[in-house]
């Protein structure tokens, strides 16, 4: 089968799987990205020569606050962001990342696999409702983001990026990617009017910039341990890291808006 059939067909249940789990009911919700979590945590260990069974461990007891943690939990914003500042300092600096003692690895488990994606989990809730077209919304400017980053870069991309982590990123696909998903903001505004049309377009500002950065760091963690895709998951698309670099690195920057408005309001 061709490599193209095969992406499109796993590509396509993905997303359907996706989008049946969040709309169904708000515990397979829950349930779908707490086994993403577990699945991340499995990839991530590999990808720094982590005990498999201590990330599962971790992961397994990470799991149950997905089901227990009250709404708008700001905690795990104001603990991830820092940690994720760091990332983002060094991948600037464009030093290695160290981890190489068990209680390193640890952090960067935790920090950077286990609350974001609690992260994501709270996202669901919108001032105090559960409004799952939310998350598909924030789906939609990633996928949007990604999609038009690489065709903007295809057609019109000359300067790089960031050429050593990642050779194919461009400035005009970074600029294109950002501004078509400033337009799916302004549609998504039309259909899901829970909010603002500025939360929209801030939204899409915060995925198109941190979600790069996500995207660019997962890269230097894969180009670190030589490897490719963080697993095979999903044919042609690698593993859930891979598929979700970007979600899980603006998520809790997402999450930290959502509690402003709230108390603002």
């Amino acid at each position: 089968m061709p490599e193209s059939v095969t992406r499109t067909i796993s590509g396509s249940i993905y997303i359907l799987l996706l989008i049946v789990a969040i709309f169904y009911s708000e515990i397979s919700f829950k349930s779908i990205f707490a086994a993403f979590m577990l699945i991340a945590c499995v990839e991530f260990c590999k990808i720094i020569q982590y005990s498999c069974t201590k990330a599962l461990l971790i992961g397994a007891f990470a799991a149950l606050f997905i089901f227990i943690l009250p709404q708008h939990w700001l905690l795990i914003s104001l603990l991830s962001i820092p940690f994720l500042a760091y990332l983002t300092v060094q991948l600037f600096r464009q030093q290695p990342l160290t981890y190489s003692t068990l209680f390193q690895k640890t952090i960067y488990l935790i920090g950077y696999v286990i609350l974001p994606f609690l992260s994501i989990v709270q996202l669901i809730y919108f001032q105090q409702k559960y409004i799952p077209q939310m998350v598909l919304g924030y789906l939609i400017l990633i996928w949007t983001n990604d999609t038009f980053a690489y065709i903007c870069g295809k057609l019109y991309g000359k300067h790089k990026l960031f050429e050593k982590i990642s050779p194919k990123k461009t400035i005009e696909g970074f600029v294109g990617g950002l501004f078509f998903s400033m337009i799916a903001a302004i549609i998504l505004y039309q259909y899901i009017e829970v909010t603002s049309l500025v939360y929209w377009i801030i939204s899409a500002i915060f995925i198109s910039v941190f979600g790069t950065v996500g995207d660019l760091i997962e890269s230097k963690f894969k180009r670190q341990a030589g490897i490719k895709d963080s697993g095979n998951l999903i044919p042609g698309h690698g593993g859930i890291l891979d598929r979700l670099d970007s979600f899980i690195f603006v998520a809790p920057f997402l999450l930290l808006i959502n509690n402003l408005i709230l108390y603002v309001s």
